[in-house]
């Protein structure tokens, strides 16, 4: 339940050499000078479908396209067009929506078994039912779709052949979405991105489009899910935090963004780019043309340089510019819908239940392995 200790002292060193669950090698940028920087530096692409390139996983391509240019100007093209979805407005017009999902979720919870698994009751369905309506997805095909996303991140948890199967279902099932959806538009983003693709064949190609639907579903549940049940985890560990927020429900944007700072099921995997050049480090080092890099948001968000005492989880931090949604033209399209379901979700359960508590002791929660996200398996909880 604590920051990984391999975390400590991480930075004494700007690059190190590590090897990815593939077996392949790669360097990670470790300061948050650096990794900021590097966010936004061109001479670092995110095309990574190259021979040459290391691999996250050995048997997973994960999100490799060698059809979708992830650089500039292609991506900045892509981007706007996705962006303009997620206005402040758009997001807090679904605030009430994520409100009313959450209560109903909750007062399920309430009325079954205990303990009760805090991901089955809350973390997973809330975020799922969100972007389900941001989308357009039809919410009863949110089972069908977790499975096949849970083998498409697949890093080392199942065979090839599985995790094949289950990227082909996943965009056979797009394909049929949006074949639906173009048929019977309406006031949601997949219908606006059809639009695009429709009315301007030079904006938005059909593959593209296929490609950002299933990047914002995957994107728009998986990793805010477990965030949700990571944090609430943390929380619950840490029972005078709880306390301390629910003496003053204001602090829970700023309790928000310190979870998200220790962001303990995050994953640098995610970030993989690759040199295109000889790119130097603020403190001199190198990173060599032809290297697979890794920009670590979670040593740079531990960067003492930058956060004063950044291993003490402090729910009243200020100034908190952590890296976990990235930086620059790759700063995450969904940051403000995450952070809202996260206060949402957080803050309504600490309400509901004023005596919740982890049913086990916060060491012995089980870990997801060999997928994507690093979260708990499971998270029962009692009140």
């Amino acid at each position: 339940m604590e920051v990984p200790t391999g975390l400590r002292g991480l930075r004494e060193k700007a690059l190190v050499e590590v090897r990815l669950p593939s077996g392949d090698t790669a360097v990670m940028v470790t300061r948050y000078k650096d990794v900021r920087r590097l966010f936004a530096d061109e001479r670092l692409s995110k095309n990574i479908a190259r021979p040459e390139v290391a691999r996250i996983s050995a048997d997973n391509e994960l999100f490799v396209d060698p059809r979708i240019d992830a650089d500039p100007p292609d991506h900045t093209r892509m981007r706007g067009l996705v962006t303009r979805a997620f206005t402040a407005r758009r997001i807090e017009l679904l605030r009430p929506f994520a409100q009313a999902v959450t209560d109903e979720l909750l007062e399920e919870m309430a009325k079954g078994p205990r303990p009760a698994d805090l991901n089955e009751a809350l973390a997973f369905p809330l975020p799922i039912l969100v972007i389900c309506r941001l989308l357009g997805i039809p919410p009863e095909d949110r089972n069908r779709f977790r499975g096949l996303v849970d083998g498409f991140l697949s890093v080392t948890k199942l065979p090839p052949e599985k995790v094949e199967e289950c990227r082909t279902g996943l965009w056979s099932y797009l394909v049929e979405l949006i074949a639906f959806k173009r048929a019977n538009p309406s006031d949601d983003l997949i219908s606006d991105l059809i639009r695009v693709r429709d009315e301007d064949d030079n904006r938005l190609s059909e593959h593209e489009l296929h490609f950002w639907t299933q990047s914002l579903l995957i994107a728009g549940y998986v990793t805010t899910a477990s965030q949700i049940g990571t944090g609430t985890a943390v929380l619950l560990h840490r029972q005078d935090l709880v306390e301390e927020i629910r003496a003053d429900y204001s602090l829970v944007p700023s309790a928000v963004e310190e979870l998200l700072r220790a962001q303990i099921m995050g994953s640098s995997i995610g970030t993989l780019r690759y040199a295109l050049a000889d790119i130097e480090l603020s403190d001199g080092t190198v990173i060599r043309s032809g290297s697979s890099v890794l920009l670590s948001e979670e040593s740079a968000n531990m960067d003492e340089s930058v956060f004063s005492d950044p291993f003490t989880l402090d729910i009243r931090r200020k100034e908190n510019h952590h890296m976990t949604f990235g930086a620059g033209i790759h700063y995450c399209v969904g940051a403000a819908l995450a952070r809202m379901e996260l206060q949402v979700a957080t803050e309504t359960l600490l309400r509901r239940f004023p005596d919740i508590d982890l049913a086990v002791a916060g060491e012995d929660l089980p870990r997801g392995l060999g997928g994507f996200m690093e979260g708990f398996s499971e998270i029962p909880v009692v009140w």
